[in-house]
């Protein structure tokens, strides 16, 4: 199981307006140095779309972004699987695959809290929790992709992007130790330049620290690329980034409406994405 990723903090620390800026430095993943982080104002067309309220024209990017649980890959059967294999080895009852889809999107600690309490915010016993977490992240290994699916039409679109210049990236709240195998498994890793994992950086979406990373490694502006994904995690890191945002309809946001969120554009399918974005 890989290693999680050590970070040690630089003194050097800047701030502008309410906008940290800090050296991160990582010494054991493949992600190897990260800049001072800057967070630039949105894009005209973003900008232009959020005043209007209608989407105005392909955006012009070099970097395509994408979340995994709930964009990607439905996930929910393997970790719903998962918190009733933990629930019923500490004898609790176990509740239904849909209820689990709900608490999906936070990283594992929220999930496994959930599981516990019940509810979205709920914080269980620390010693119950203690004895779940490790039973959650060994139930999970497990069965990562056992019954783990990509949606229609993402392996087609993934090929289609990449064959049209696209530089592709993918940013999840997931483990790495989750992460990796599980877009292996199902023939996907090869598709991604950059995988940016939960446990990657010091922060996760919605932190914006994710999506400046990733303009960082290929040398872009947040204008410059498009993050594409299904919750508010995906459109707050990405309005906070500066950073364009393309919602799909399906996927775990917890029953909201994701055109509530204000992204940029909203999809059905993945393989729709062409339309909405050209290359720089």
């Amino acid at each position: 199981m890989p290693c999680a990723p050590s970070w040690r903090r630089q003194p050097d620390e800047l701030r502008r307006g309410d906008c940290r800026v800090s050296w991160w430095v990582n010494r054991n993943d493949n992600i190897n140095q990260l800049g001072p982080l800057l967070t630039p104002q949105p894009s005209p067309l973003t900008v232009q779309y959020t005043m209007t309220g209608r989407f105005t024209g392909p955006l012009a990017v070099k970097v395509v972004i994408i979340d995994l649980d709930g964009t990607l890959i439905d996930t929910a059967p393997d970790i719903a699987a998962s918190a009733n294999d933990m629930l019923h080895e500490l004898g609790m009852s176990t509740v239904d695959h849909e209820t689990v889809a709900t608490w999906i999107g936070n990283g594992v600690s929220r999930l496994v809290k959930r599981a516990l309490t019940g509810d979205m915010d709920g914080e269980p016993d620390p010693a119950l929790y203690e004895r779940a977490y490790p039973l959650f992240f060994k139930h999970y290994a497990e069965r990562v992709s056992r019954e783990s699916r990509p949606y229609p039409g993402v392996p087609g679109a993934l090929a289609d992007l990449r064959d049209g210049g696209f530089q592709l990236a993918c940013i999840t709240n997931k483990p790495q130790a989750f992460t990796l195998p599980l877009l292996k498994d199902l023939g996907l890793r090869d598709y991604f330049e950059l995988v940016v994992s939960g446990d990657s950086l010091p922060a996760r979406k919605p932190d914006p620290l994710p999506l400046l990373y990733t303009c960082e490694h290929f040398g872009i502006t947040p204008g410059q690329g498009v993050l594409v994904g299904d919750s508010a995690n995906d459109t707050r890191a990405a309005q906070a980034a500066g950073m364009p945002v393309i919602c799909v309809t399906y996927g775990y946001n917890q029953g909201i409406d994701i055109r509530d969120l204000e992204p940029d554009a909203v999809i059905d399918s993945l393989d729709e994405l062409p339309n909405y974005i050209r290359l720089a």
